[in-house]
């Protein structure tokens, strides 16, 4: 089995995420952890690490274990850590706890992904209104044994995830991904790496469906995913590509595919309905219908336990925090809690409606399509909605003035960053403007076609020029 040093170099090589976090050195805030690990799965902290998974080394006192463990006794409850020294890191281990939630001098936190937040009270009451259950996802699946693990998939996550392990010991790689406990596979193990997951899990399967018109009624492609997450992820992605209505754009000598709908949204979308749904609803399936007027993206499972509808979009509260650290240490989703936000963002961004958000037994969010949707009303072809669309963007270069009275919001604020520093990057638009960074490029991209503005010289060392 894994020796103690070479789980702590797996743990680093993996990254900070849901139950590890990186320290440089010792500082008293590191109780805000402590707190944070024990109202959530646990954790472990690690001393001498920076962010980048560069080791500077920490050494283990008795002055330095004493403060640590007087943080730890004067948290309320008060929690029992494990201090070690692992060659030249120092590692605090806290269990998950017992009596949540806890707390400390500076308040309430909480763990989600790889960030520690603060809670308010509301958020307090939200989470902790009920004793907790052991989740699907974490019970322990006595059917799978490691034979039926792959190492294939395992090799597919650790190179999404960006982790360099050349050596593929399942055992070892699930465990510090907490997957697998005690020798054995959790439901979130299956899920993600098993070599057959639906053997074990029956259920666990994606139907990715076209519709001909705005009734589920006559279905012209289907595709039944009934494999890992993270290829039906994938799959649910490259499906909606397959349907969705694309036009190209020509930017200097560059050609870009522009979707009808924008791709970051409806990835965050697939994304959020994995990472949300009630795997333990058996007999169910997670949906992603293409009909001719809308996406509709349907998950098993309503809003979380103790989440109120007035609180969603507001406070995260995750039904799989396994799957959703997973995911996260992916990079196939963003900051916690803003997925709501980030959609809404990029459909606005591009002129459309926000998605529509409905929770039954079942939580459906649909995204309006909109260029079948102009065509029914004009009477046109897709081809003729597609010219059209052009020839409005077109007219903008008749007059800059009047085309950027006509700007999206965003568009808006780009455009006055530019005017205001031509050498402006797009880091620094992001940052200004409080936008992403893949709004940024995606309302960039917009300017140009428009003929607003034109960028001179390079990435690096160029600058924008306002036309007009």
């Amino acid at each position: 089995m894994v020796t103690e040093l070479a789980k702590i170099k797996l743990l680093i090589s993996e990254g900070e995420g849901l139950t590890v976090e990186f320290k440089e050195r010792f500082t008293a805030r590191i109780v805000e952890n402590m707190v944070a690990f024990a109202n959530a799965k646990g954790g472990i902290i690690i001393l001498g690490v920076r962010d980048d998974k560069s080791i500077i080394g920490e050494t283990l006192t008795n002055e330095l274990k004493a403060r640590i463990t007087s943080l730890a006794r004067n948290c309320n409850p008060p929690i029992q850590v494990t201090i070690r020294q692992v060659q030249n890191v120092v590692t605090i281990e806290v269990p998950q706890g017992e009596e949540k939630p806890y707390g400390c001098s500076s308040g309430y936190f909480r763990r989600l992904d790889g960030t520690t937040q603060k809670m308010t009270n509301h958020e307090l009451r939200v989470m902790f209104r009920e004793h907790e259950e052991i989740s699907f996802e974490e019970k322990i699946n006595e059917d799978v044994t490691w034979n039926d693990i792959s190492r294939t998939k395992i090799r597919n996550f650790l190179k999404e995830a960006d982790v360099g392990i050349t050596r593929i010991v399942p055992h070892d790689i699930l465990t510090s991904l907490n997957v697998a406990l005690n020798d054995k596979i959790t439901n979130a193990g299956v899920l993600f790496f098993a070599e057959k997951p639906r053997k074990f899990i029956f259920h666990a399967q994606m139907t990715l469906i076209a519709f001909k018109g705005t009734d589920r009624v006559h279905i012209y492609d289907r595709q039944d995913v009934e494999d890992d997450l993270l290829t039906q992820f994938n799959a649910a992605e490259t499906f909606l590509r397959k349907h969705l209505n694309v036009r190209s754009e020509i930017i200097g000598m560059n050609r870009r595919d522009v979707y009808e709908l924008p791709l970051e949204a409806i990835r965050e979308a697939v994304a959020n309905a994995i990472i949300h749904r009630d795997y333990s609803m058996r007999g169910t399936s997670l949906m992603v219908e293409v009909h001719d007027d809308r996406v509709d993206i349907v998950n098993p499972g309503g809003l979380p336990k103790g989440l109120d509808k007035k609180d969603f979009g507001k406070i995260s509260v995750r039904r799989n925090v396994r799957i959703a650290d997973l995911f996260f240490r992916m990079d196939k989703v963003e900051l916690a809690g803003t997925g709501i936000r980030r959609m809404r963002e990029a459909m606005v961004s591009v002129g459309l409606p926000p998605p529509k958000i409905s929770q039954t037994t079942f939580f459906t969010i649909t995204f309006k399509r909109p260029m079948l949707q102009d065509s029914a009303e004009a009477g046109l072809s897709i081809e003729s909605v597609g010219k059209r669309i052009k020839g409005v963007e077109k007219g903008a270069e008749k007059g800059v003035e009047k085309g950027a009275e006509n700007l999206s919001v965003n568009e808006k604020t780009i455009y006055g960053l530019i005017r205001k520093n031509p050498s402006i990057s797009k880091e620094a638009m992001a940052a200004e403007g409080n936008l992403t960074k893949k709004t940024v490029e995606y309302n960039l991209m917009k300017l140009k076609v428009k003929g607003l503005i034109r960028r001179i010289g390079p990435d690096k060392g160029g600058h924008w020029e306002v036309v007009g």
